[in-house]
């Protein structure tokens, strides 16, 4: 029984509650950094010293909670909420004074997650919002960096006053970065970092979905060559044993029980493979706890006397020879080697019309092993429908970083070779 893994605990926080502990944080840092004293650098001889409206503090925060309540359902409503709250509790606690870095942690943090996490029209909603508020609210404090400013601390027109309107002053000084400037600065910067997060994210689904297709093609094709060469090569066994006691049903009833004998075992054998293939299919062995025995045990070159035994009761004569010591091969090469040279007598049972054919298998190096399979029929290379074996038996190889070759030879007949890498040489 697979086991999905945790998600990180970061991860496992949900959106809300990091606007949540931003918010906590924006309101105790006057209280616990400041020591509950106003920020005099920020403010002007206006401003309320250690103003404190617990009343308005309480109904911020709650405004705040909500909004963190719905980032995920109601995006844009709730950083308006969490910006309306911010404005009061900065006007509770440090009155007529620039919005600090630090009273905006709760806006920037959920503009990060809702850019990180929402569509692009959304993100670019609530960029927009955030900074329309803050650009208007650079208008009503002193120091900001549009040059409109309210009044100055003694009350004359700021220097380079072109014209006031009401109470508002339109300046030519040059901008520079004042507090509620940074708070602009610190917003585009969240919604980056929110941006950059998402498009990670996007990445690697889509790297994710390749290497699961890719996954789900390699596996497709694994199953398409065991299918083929478990049943191709039974059923020309059939087919020849079938052809022959009906030939000699009448004169030879012994021969013709031999041939409906072997008919029998091919096709418990080939029914045998087909349940092992989807029994694999639905669960592995070690998921489902099943010992491997002789009827889950793969095919191997130690199945290889019995298949030439097989064919040659068929009427197409293998001889078999070994080069080299014979030796347990390691499990995928094993099953690769057999499937060569089965699909290889297979081709040559239904499409060379030869009586014989020669399995070479040379062991004598010990980091590889190489096999031919040759025989002296008309060839088959051209026969429709031939290639989906010939192209499942190069994958095979391929896979296992070998060489593969297959065609018709000079002096008549075909030939099949491959030579298949032993990592480490083997046991």
């Amino acid at each position: 029984m697979s086991v999905t893994p945790a998600l990180p605990l970061l991860k496992r926080v949900p959106a809300g509650t990091w606007t949540a502990l931003a918010w906590c944080v924006s309101v105790m840092y006057p209280a616990v950094v400041l020591g509950g004293k106003p920020d005099h650098h920020l403010s002007h001889p206006g401003s309320a010293a250690g103003h404190r409206d617990w009343a308005l503090l309480t109904a911020a925060s709650l405004v705040a909670f909500g909004a963190a309540a719905v980032l995920r359902r109601r995006p844009l409503l709730s950083i308006a909420l969490v910006i309306v709250a911010t404005l009061a509790v900065t006007d509770a606690t440090r009155a007529n004074i620039q919005l600090p870095l630090t009273a905006l942690l709760a806006v920037d943090v959920a503009l990060c997650l809702v850019t990180a996490a929402q569509p692009y029209r959304t993100s670019r909603a609530a960029l927009a919002l955030v900074l329309v508020v803050l650009i208007t609210h650079l208008g009503m404090v002193p120091d900001n960096t549009v040059g409109l400013t309210t009044a100055t601390y003694d009350g004359a027109p700021a220097p380079g006053t072109v014209f006031v309107v009401d109470h508002f002053q339109l300046t030519t000084s040059l901008p520079h970065i004042g507090v509620s400037d940074e708070g602009v600065l610190a917003a585009v910067i969240a919604w980056l970092v929110g941006r950059s997060i998402r498009q990670s994210r996007e990445h690697t689904e889509v790297m994710s979905a390749q290497l699961a297709a890719q996954a789900a093609t390699a596996e497709r094709l694994r199953i398409a060559r065991e299918m083929h060469d478990t049943v191709a090569h039974s059923i020309g066994i059939v087919a020849l044993q079938a052809g022959a006691a009906r030939r000699v049903i009448d004169s030879r009833p012994d021969r013709a029980r031999d041939a409906l004998a072997e008919i029998e075992t091919a096709g418990r054998e080939t029914l045998s493979g087909l349940r092992r293939m989807l029994g694999a299919l639905r669960q592995s062995d070690q998921d489902s706890g099943i010992e491997t025995t002789p009827l889950h045990r793969p095919p191997g070159l130690a199945d290889l006397d019995r298949l030439a035994a097989a064919t040659t009761a068929a009427g197409v004569r293998v001889d078999v020879q070994w080069q080299g010591k014979r030796r347990p091969l390691p499990p995928d090469v094993d099953l690769a080697t057999f499937r060569i040279i089965q699909e290889s007598i297979a081709n040559v049972v239904r499409h060379a019309e030869a009586t014989s054919c020669q399995v070479s298998i040379d062991c004598r190096k010990n980091d590889e092993v190489a096999i031919e399979i040759t025989d002296q029929g008309r060839g088959h290379g051209t026969t429709p429908g031939s290639g989906y074996g010939l192209t499942g038996l190069r994958e095979r190889v391929t896979l296992l970083h070998g060489e593969f070759h297959a065609g018709p030879q000079t002096s008549g007949g075909f030939r099949v070779s491959a030579r298949i890498p032993i990592a480490g040489g083997a046991q």
